[in-house]
């Protein structure tokens, strides 16, 4: 009976001390909550270390949301060694997982210390989490990263295995942050790199070409800086194969140069050895330690470096102490050496406030190696000052009047000298070389000088020497335009000043002029480049408002001509454009501008306003059908053809018109009415002329009230996506589908996809769209495939937008998407067409890789009809084409029937060389799929195989019951 009760009490007890062991571990975490808008998170406070027990670590997990706590064990990926390991916990407070980098640098100058410094190295070992995944190690080489995720409200508990003794520097990064972050860094590491490689280049050549001891002092500095720099940038790791973690003897050594080079600069700046003889025997011993501090580097790297550091600061005390003694004696080495050595000892305050942890921001190591690199330049330019000081360069002592003459040559001014009394005007003989004159072809009288200037500068010029003869004091600064040789008038910027003579009467006007012709071109170029368009020349859309201003404010105030003002909007140009191109599209505005230019008078404007708009300012005629009979004459001579080569491009255009009926209204109105005459015009058809009415504002209610009615569409869901299947032309198998938007309105029927599409891009809600039909296509076709035998070749293609390419959250949302529909990528397809991708070809390649890095498809949609570079196919990463319905529908009428064969058979065969898939788009006979078929196209889609559907029919049609 005794044994059972002693050992029960025995369990009890070992119970009672497990549990309270237990419990001492986890109250010793203190879980970080991760926050979802943070970019960065210094963890490192809520980090244990925990000594390791030969090879492996028991602890207690911290509480999960279900409070309950967790034992688990970790056991080092090496079984023979026995490392520490650092114990934290992590929770994920939000809805939705989070994906974040655990960062724990190399290196870190901030707190690194001063005597014993932590010379960084490897960190963490392997990182394991009390549940999930193992997170993955990301290659950086710059510190031990792993990417970890934390699902919705959980609780992970994460033991790393350290490869030291502690754990000083842990951050918790969003990725794009982190790769953001690194990157910002990488312009400012080359421009110093640049610039110390630089200085050391040039500080050797000095020493080559010059001889002096000081140069190979500056340049050994110079050389020192830059092989610490090499090392605090992570450049010489990786140069050297060794990585970033184990370079810490040659850091240790880099430090221990930068005391060596420091000290050998200014014993050989300073002369010290002409001093006394004592000082030239302690530099010998000093170099001695120096060059041992510099071996010992290799062999115990942390107290080198300690002494290494401390070894700088005592050399900026001794150096202060030298230079402030010899200063005062007058030694002008020393006295050229102070600002830059109170720079230095500045720099000593912030590294020592940096390596000691006061100063610790994302900057301060930074700005230790930039200041470095300018201690070095400031010390070689006062080297080469004091060298070309020392009698290397001198031109002697100067006059005052040479002085002024030295300055005015090197200034490239002009002199100017009017002898009132003799009327004799001297200017310099390089005056009449820029004039294209002889020498001496400008001196002589005064009038002479007159006749060459510019007629409406006469007055003002003899003004202002009157002027000045007159007052007997003041000075003239103005610009004047002189004619050449060739009759061009040069401008010159004029200052001159009248002489006194001996009985206060003006002798002489002397001065300057100064060629500013090209300043002044310049300056005129940027103010007409504001108010005009580049590409016509014609006057842009704050010009064209300003002189509607002019017109109407003459009209109400003066009952002068009444303007009338037309806007010409080019039907369909956008079509033209993604057809023929940018380069032909330009090409044809310009050539619409020359037209109805040609048709205007003097009096009238016509103005840009838009890439395909014109404005009109009509002041030339008066009457209502004289104003007609010219919008007509416009309408019709943009109907004329252009020709292109071999082929002409017809155009039409819509043309709204408004007269101003001296109402207090601003120019602003009177445009936006002949805006809304326009947009009737194009209402009905377009290729006509609308004049402005009080109805016509019923066009901006009716899209006003679309653009309320697509917001609301979107916000209830009423927007649904059908589905065109996409055939094998040879087994007529369904290998996929394109989803299309349809909009079914409850009061205007179903709304094109032509019309909702533009509305969602100009109000700024085709990022929600474009979301909304990834979404909805990414959830069908998860159900698809999940519930279906579809294979693995099944795809779904979505269409993208201008609008989408060029926003900057697409990527972020379908990112977000596939996170939520795992494993419907490779069933996925993004169409873009060619015009899309030539609006910003560099942003594109980016986004398309990005997308394809997903395990996203790529299709490039209406191939042949823009730009037709099959530099794309190389370039851009696409898996499909798609060919447009111009090229598949064959009919004799369209005058290309002959063409359209060899086209399609070329296109083939170029798919089929470079391994993409090429779907034949529009097919609507079975005519035109027995060509297809015949010229070896494998895939097509077309009312021939089923218009766009419901999800349901297709599934159906997909199941073999349809």
């Amino acid at each position: 009976m005794r044994q059972p009760f002693s050992r029960l009490l025995i369990a009890i007890a070992v119970m009672v001390v497990t549990l309270a062991g237990w419990a001492g571990q986890a109250a010793a975490f203190e879980v970080i909550s991760v926050p979802e808008g943070i970019n960065a998170l210094n963890v490192a406070a809520g980090v244990d270390i925990l000594d390791g027990d030969d090879g492996h670590v028991q602890l207690s997990t911290a509480p999960g949301a279900d409070g309950i706590i967790r034992r688990i064990e970790v056991v080092a990926v090496d079984s023979e060694g026995d490392p520490n390991f650092a114990a934290f916990a992590l929770r994920n407070e939000g809805d939705a997982q989070i994906e974040r980098l655990l960062v724990a640098p190399f290196f870190r100058l901030p707190g690194s210390g001063v005597f014993l410094p932590d010379l960084g190295g490897a960190r963490i070992t392997a990182l394991t989490p009390s549940q999930g995944l193992r997170p993955k190690r990301v290659p950086d080489r710059e510190a031990d990263v792993y990417e970890i995720v934390l699902d919705p409200g959980a609780t992970v508990t994460l033991v790393a295995e350290l490869a030291g003794e502690d754990l000083p520097e842990l951050y918790l990064w969003e990725p794009d942050a982190y790769r953001t972050y690194i990157n910002s860094f990488t312009l400012f590491r080359g421009t110093v790199l640049g610039i110390s490689s630089l200085a050391a280049v040039f500080l050797t050549i000095m020493f080559v070409v010059k001889g002096r001891g000081v140069f190979p002092a500056t340049a050994a500095l110079a050389w020192a800086v830059l092989a610490y720099l090499l090392v605090d940038f992570g450049i010489l790791g990786q140069l050297l194969g060794t990585g970033n973690q184990a370079i810490q003897t040659w850091r240790a050594a880099a430090e221990a140069g930068l005391a060596i080079t420091l000290f050998a600069f200014l014993f050989i700046y300073l002369n010290l050895h002409r001093w006394h003889i004592r000082f030239t025997h302690l530099a010998l011993g000093l170099s001695a330690i120096f060059l041992a501090l510099l071996g010992y580097s290799f062999i115990d790297p942390v107290i080198a470096a300690g002494i290494a550091r401390t070894s700088l600061a005592l050399i900026g005390l001794l150096g202060l102490f030298l230079i402030a003694l010899l200063s005062i004696r007058g030694y002008d080495r020393a006295i050229l050496l102070v600002p830059t050595w109170v720079i230095y000892l500045a720099w000593l305050a912030y590294a020592w406030m940096v390596v000691t942890g006061q100063v610790s921001n994302d900057i301060a190591q930074s700005a230790v190696s930039g200041g470095l690199v300018l201690i070095v330049m400031l010390l070689g330019f006062t080297a080469i000052q004091h060298a070309f000081s020392d009698g290397q360069v001198s031109i002697g002592a100067l006059s005052e009047v040479e002085r002024r003459a030295l300055a005015l040559t090197g200034s490239g001014d002009f002199v100017f000298d009017w002898n009132i009394d003799r009327d004799r005007v001297n200017v310099s003989d390089e005056l009449a070389t820029r004039l294209g004159e002889r020498k001496g072809a400008l001196r002589g009288a005064i009038k002479r000088w007159l006749d060459r200037i510019h007629p409406d500068d006469r007055d003002r010029f003899r003004t202002a020497l009157d002027t000045l003869v007159e007052l007997k004091r003041g000075k003239v600064n103005s610009d004047i335009r002189v004619a050449g040789f060739d009759g061009n008038y040069r401008t010159f910027k004029m200052r001159v000043k009248p002489v006194l003579g001996s009985d206060s009467q003006v002798i002489r006007i002397v001065g300057t002029l100064q060629d500013v012709t090209d300043e002044r071109a310049a300056c005129e170029r940027l103010l007409h480049d504001a108010v005009h368009d580049s590409l016509t020349g014609l006057p842009n859309r704050q010009l064209f408002l300003d002189r509607l201003e002019r017109a109407l404010m003459r009209s109400r105030e003066f009952d002068e001509v009444k303007p009338a003002v037309f806007l010409i909007d080019i039907d369909k140009f956008t079509d033209i454009d993604e057809r023929i191109g940018h380069m032909a599209a330009d090409s044809v505005v310009l050539g619409v501008s020359r037209r109805l230019s040609r048709l205007l008078r003097p009096l009238d404007t016509l103005a840009r306003i838009g890439g395909d708009q014109f404005a009109v300012i009509l002041l030339s005629e008066q009457s209502a059908s004289q104003i007609a009979d010219v919008a007509e004459q416009l309408r019709k001579a943009l109907r004329t053809p252009f020709n292109f080569g071999d082929r002409n491009l017809s155009l039409t255009a819509s043309i709204g018109i408004t007269i101003y009926d001296n109402r207090p209204v601003s120019a602003e109105d009177v445009l936006r009415d002949a805006e809304l005459a326009m947009h009737y015009a194009k209402r009905h058809g377009g290729d006509r002329i609308e004049a402005f009415r009080a109805a016509t504002r019923s066009i901006a209610i009716y899209a006003q009230a679309m653009e309320d009615d697509l917001e609301q569409a979107l916000d209830n869901g009423d927007l649904q996506l059908l589905y065109q299947p996409i055939v094998d032309i040879h087994t007529e198998a369904v290998v996929g589908a394109e989803a299309l938007m349809r909009w079914n309105h409850p009061e205007r029927g179903a709304v094109s996809p032509n019309a909702f599409i533009p509305l969602a891009e100009r109000t700024g809600q085709i990022e929600k769209l474009g979301r909304l039909a990834f979404e909805q296509a990414a959830a069908q076709t998860q159900t698809w495939v999940n519930e279906l035998d579809l294979g693995e070749r099944f795809f779904v293609s979505v269409n993208l937008s201008a609008g989408q390419m060029t926003s900057e959250s697409l990527l972020g949302d379908i990112r977000a998407l596939m996170r939520e529909y795992r494993g419907v990528a490779n069933h996925m397809k993004l169409e873009v067409t060619e015009s899309q991708l030539m609006s910003n070809p560099e942003h594109a390649v980016y986004m398309l890789k990005a997308f394809k890095d997903l395990g996203l498809g790529l299709a490039l949609d209406d191939f042949g009809t823009g730009y037709s570079s099959l530099a794309y196919l190389h370039r851009f990463p696409f898996d499909t084409l798609k060919l447009p319905a111009t090229f598949v529908q064959i009919h004799d009428d369209a005058g290309m029937s002959h063409t359209q064969v060899p086209i399609i058979s070329s296109v083939v065969a170029l798919a089929r060389d470079l391994d993409i898939a090429l779907i034949a788009e529009g097919v609507e006979s079975m005519e035109e799929a027995e060509r297809l078929k015949s010229l070896n196209c494998r895939y097509a889609q077309g009312y021939v195989y089923g218009a766009a559907m419901p999800a349901e029919e297709l599934r159906r049609k997909l199941n073999g019951k349809g």
